[in-house]
């Protein structure tokens, strides 16, 4: 017998005997056993949310020691406050409520204001001093989320980000990417609470989750940032994608439409990078395939079919309708027809109108949409590669 395995025999045999020697009289071995199981996995969990409190404490200051080594570059402009756009806790805690939106579009208006830092940050961008960042709980408001300082951090970054390349801030960031893994830590810990809430979104919206992914998509859209971040985070961003897809398809309330508004939307703000676009536009038509075929399958025995999830996937096709039509317009667009569900789409297009077109006709109808609109998203890119 192996000696570590004797060790482990022996271990397990003296700790029941102590059991079985220590236990009350007025309880069972078991009994004893489940309680001291009961007090240990208790103090287990104690200990985890320390450790997870603690890594959370470093990961902050991780992030304001880098926010203070870049800012102490010599600034061109004194007033930084007018140029860096942050976001104060008041206003990530405003709410969308039902009364302000109909399930109509987004206006300008109702998006999420970008917010000036506070005089205090600005003040002590100049070296060597660099305060905290601006979390203070205010009297009377909700509960702080926890969230909010990464993508405070990660909207301080990318402020100063721009700044440097205008040439407003004179620090060269290059010098700092060593230190960039703080920046794909921070973005994990905001797609673990996003992937958390958007599993079960309840209304009133917060203006804060909308921002957030707002705030994803502009950090992949960075050629510098979005290495790190997709190298680390992808798997992560693939599990968010998946998320909000299967929220949409998977509810079933009756007043869901407005809800999956906001969802659709969240799709359609990560699909505005470039680098996602085409994951999650491969993604959605990988649902839209498999329901056709779904259809099809139903046409040809007359059988029922899942109303639910025939009304959902006209949610799909509009963030696909928005998607493509940013694909038309981007010149850097890298969507191609050998992407296998686009391919599959595309070859099974006039068949599937055709079958399906007396049956469903508002389906087909938007399959058409999605025709025409890949197309001339592969027309735009032959044409942009043409040009000497």
């Amino acid at each position: 017998m192996d000696i570590r395995a004797w060790y482990l025999r022996t271990s397990k045999l003296a700790l029941a005997l102590a059991i079985i020697r220590s236990k009350p009289a007025d309880k069972s071995s078991r009994e004893y056993t489940e309680h001291l199981a009961a007090l240990v996995s208790k103090q287990e969990s104690k200990w985890r949310s320390k450790v997870e409190a603690l890594e959370a404490e470093v990961l902050q200051l991780r992030q304001k020691l880098l926010l203070s080594r870049i800012c102490s570059g010599s600034i061109k402009s004194g007033n930084l406050s007018s140029l860096l756009p942050a976001q104060e806790h008041g206003s990530s805690e405003s709410t969308l409520t039902p009364m302000e939106d109909s399930g109509c579009d987004l206006s300008s208006e109702q998006r999420t204001e970008s917010l000036e830092l506070s005089p205090h940050f600005v003040e002590s961008c100049t070296p060597p001093l660099f305060p905290l960042l601006p979390l203070v709980k205010r009297p009377g408001s909700a509960p702080e989320n926890p969230l909010f300082s990464h993508m405070q951090f990660l909207q301080h970054l990318l402020g100063l980000k721009n700044l440097t390349e205008s040439g407003s801030l004179k620090t060269d960031l290059t010098h700092f990417e060593k230190d960039f893994s703080i920046v794909s830590d921070s973005v994990c810990q905001l797609l673990d609470g996003l992937i958390a809430f958007y599993r079960n979104p309840k209304l009133p919206f917060s203006s804060f989750w909308t921002e957030a992914v707002g705030t994803l998509a502009k950090l992949t859209s960075d050629y510098n940032l979005s290495n790190y971040i997709l190298k680390k985070c992808y798997k992560k961003l693939e599990e968010f994608e998946k998320t909000l897809l299967q929220v949409i398809l998977g509810n079933n309330h009756i007043n869901r439409f407005q809800v999956q508004h906001y969802i659709s939307q969240s799709l359609v703000t990560l699909g505005s990078c470039s680098l996602l676009r085409k994951s999650i536009i491969s993604l959605l038509l990988s649902e839209v395939n498999s329901f056709a075929d779904d259809l099809g399958s139903i046409s040809e025995v007359q059988a029922s079919y899942d109303v639910t999830r025939y009304e959902n996937i006209f949610s799909l096709f509009w963030v696909l309708e928005q998607l493509l039509q940013m694909e038309t317009k981007d010149h850097t667009a890298n969507i191609r027809h050998d992407d296998p569900e686009i391919k599959k789409f595309l070859q099974n297009h006039d068949e599937t109108i055709f079958q399906l077109s007396d049956a469903f006709p508002l389906f087909t109808f938007y399959l058409w949409r999605l025709g025409i609109l890949l197309n001339s998203a592969e027309i735009e890119i032959v044409e942009n590669n043409s040009i000497p």
